[in-house]
C-alpha cells in the first residue's frame, strides 16, 4: 500500500464531518488564543480591503471592483492558512451547537471573543493606514474611494423610501439581506477548503466565492468594521490636503450611530443567517440528519 496521502477532495458527506471537526475546535479555543487570532483575523480582512481600495481607485468603478474583489480575497486566503479565527466563519459553530458537542452558553463566548478581536485587529488597520496617509495616494482618489464606499454602506435608503421608521425598517431589511448573501459566499468558501487537501485546492476553491460577494456589493460585518471607520477617519481628521478637495458635507452621515445601527446590527444578523443556518446547518441537516 503507498503511503502516498490522497489528493481527492472529500467528498459532500465527508465534508460535513470534516466542517463537525473545524468547528468543535474552533469553540474549544481558550480565551487568549482565540482572542489574538481574532486580532490576526481582522487585521487580515483589513489589509484586503487596502488591496481591494486600490484596485478600485486604479482602475475605477466598474473593472476595479471586479478586480478588487479577487484581490479581496488574500484576507481569506491569510484567515485560512494562519489559522486565524474570523466572526463570519464562526458562524458555522452553529452545528457544533446542533449536534450537542457545545453549549449555547460557549457558542455565545466563541462568538463575542472572536467579533471583539476583528474589531480590534481592524482598528489597528485604520489607525496605521490613517497615520502613513495613505488615503492620499492616487492624488487623494484612494482616500476618496474610501469614503464613497463607506458612505454607501450606511445608507441603505433611497428617496422613495420615505423617512422616519419606515424608510430605516427598509434600509435595515436591505443590509440585512446583503449580510446574509454575503455570508452564504464566505461560509461556501470556508467549506470547501475543507474539502481540499493542498494549498492549491483551498486557494483555488475560495477565490471566485469571495470575488463574486465583494463585486456585488454585499455586506460582511468584519470587513464593514474597517472600511467605515476608516471613512469616519478620514471624514473627521484627515489633513487639509485631502479635506479641502472634497465636499466633506456630502459625507454627514459617516458617524458612530449610522454605522452601528444602519449597517453594523443588520449586517451581522444577516451574517449569521447565511453562514451558521443558510450554509452550515442547512447541509448539517441534510447529510447528518436525514437517511
Amino acid at each position: 500500500m503507498s503511503d502516498t496521502p490522497s489528493l481527492q477532495a472529500l467528498s459532500p458527506q465527508a465534508m460535513v464531518e470534516a466542517a463537525e471537526h473545524h468547528v468543535i475546535d474552533k469553540a474549544s479555543k481558550k480565551f487568549t488564543r482565540a482572542f489574538l487570532l481574532a486580532i490576526l483575523a481582522g487585521a487580515s480582512i483589513a489589509l484586503a480591503f487596502c488591496f481591494y481600495t486600490t484596485a478600485v481607485a486604479a482602475l475605477g468603478d466598474g473593472p476595479g471592483k471586479v478586480v478588487g474583489g479577487l484581490f479581496f480575497a488574500l484576507g481569506l486566503f491569510l484567515v485560512v492558512l494562519l489559522g486565524g479565527e474570523l466572526f463570519t466563519s464562526s458562524t458555522l459553530t452553529l452545528i457544533a451547537k446542533a449536534s450537542g458537542k457545545i453549549t449555547t452558553a460557549t457558542l455565545l463566548k466563541n462568538w463575542a471573543t472572536v467579533y471583539f478581536g476583528n474589531f480590534v485587529g481592524a482598528m489597528i488597520i485604520v489607525l496605521l493606514i490613517f497615520l502613513g496617509r495613505t488615503y492620499m495616494n492616487f492624488n487623494g482618489n484612494w482616500g476618496l474611494t474610501i469614503l464613497n464606499t463607506a458612505l454607501h454602506k450606511v445608507e441603505h435608503v433611497y428617496p422613495s423610501d420615505g423617512f422616519g421608521a419606515l424608510a430605516y425598517a427598509r434600509g435595515f431589511i436591505e443590509a440585512l439581506c446583503l449580510g446574509i448573501v454575503c455570508n452564504i459566499m464566505v461560509c461556501i468558501a470556508v467549506w470547501l477548503s475543507w474539502g481540499g487537501k493542498t494549498v492549491t485546492d483551498k486557494l483555488l476553491v475560495m477565490l471566485f466565492p469571495i470575488g463574486m460577494f465583494v463585486a456585488s456589493g454585499f455586506e460582511h460585518s468584519i470587513a464593514n468594521m474597517f472600511m467605515i471607520p476608516m471613512g469616519i477617519v478620514l471624514h473627521y481628521f484627515s489633513i487639509p490636503e485631502f479635506m479641502n478637495n472634497i465636499n466633506m458635507d456630502h459625507y454627514a452621515d459617516l458617524d458612530v450611530m449610522h454605522f452601528i445601527f444602519s449597517n453594523l446590527i443588520p449586517v451581522t444578523i444577516g451574517n449569521i443567517i447565511g453562514g451558521g443556518m443558510m450554509i452550515g446547518l442547512f447541509n448539517w441537516f441534510i447529510w447528518k440528519k436525514t437517511k
